[in-house]
C-alpha cells in the first residue's frame, strides 16, 4: 500500500466518519431523495452541526451563568463594588441563621467570574488587620450597603496590607 492511498480520506471509506468533526442528527440526503420525490423539503429532519462539543458546553454554561445572576439580582439590591470602597455587610452566620453579624471594611480586590464573583474586604479588629474574601452573590450576605468611596488607581490594593490605617 501506497502512502498516497493511506492518507487520501476517499480511497477508505470507513476513515471519513472518524475524521470528519460534525455529527449529524438526519440520514443521508441520498437516501431520504431515493424514497419519494415529491415529498416536500420540510419532511427532511434539520441537519445539526455540533463543530466543538466543548464550545457549545461553555456557551450552555455561560447562559446558565448570566440567569442565575439575573435571579439574584431580582431578588435583592447589590450595587456596584469596585475596590477602594468602604462598605458595609449584613452577613447571616452559616452556624446561627438567626443572627446576622455586620462587618465593615475596605474592598482591596475584586474577581469577576459570573455566579462566582467574590471581593476581598479588609477590615481592622482590636488593631489587627483581617481579610475576608467574600462572594458576591452568596445567600449569607443579606444587606450591602457603599459608605464611602476613595479614588484609587489600581485594581488590587494589596499595598494597604502595610497600612494599618487605611480606613481612617
Amino acid at each position: 500500500m501506497r502512502l498516497e492511498s493511506v492518507a487520501c480520506r476517499g480511497s477508505q471509506p470507513w476513515l471519513a466518519p472518524l475524521t470528519s468533526r460534525w455529527f449529524s442528527t438526519a440520514e443521508n440526503r441520498v437516501e431520504s431523495d431515493s424514497h419519494d420525490s415529491s415529498a416536500s423539503i420540510f419532511d427532511v429532519a434539520p441537519r445539526i452541526k455540533f463543530k466543538r462539543l466543548d464550545k457549545t458546553a461553555k456557551n450552555i454554561m455561560q447562559i446558565l451563568d448570566k440567569e442565575a445572576v439575573e435571579d439574584v439580582k431580582q431578588t435583592r439590591e447589590i450595587p456596584d463594588i469596585k475596590p477602594g470602597y468602604i462598605v458595609q455587610l449584613k452577613v447571616e452566620v452559616p452556624e446561627n441563621k438567626r443572627r446576622v453579624s455586620i462587618v465593615k471594611g475596605i474592598v482591596i480586590a475584586r474577581r469577576n467570574a459570573g455566579l462566582n464573583t467574590t471581593f476581598r474586604l479588609r477590615r481592622l479588629v482590636a488593631g489587627v488587620g483581617i481579610e475576608s474574601l467574600f462572594p458576591l452573590y452568596s445567600p449569607n450576605i443579606k444587606e450591602i450597603k457603599v459608605l464611602d468611596k476613595k479614588k484609587v488607581r489600581r485594581a488590587k490594593l494589596y499595598y494597604l496590607r502595610d497600612r494599618m490605617n487605611a480606613l481612617k
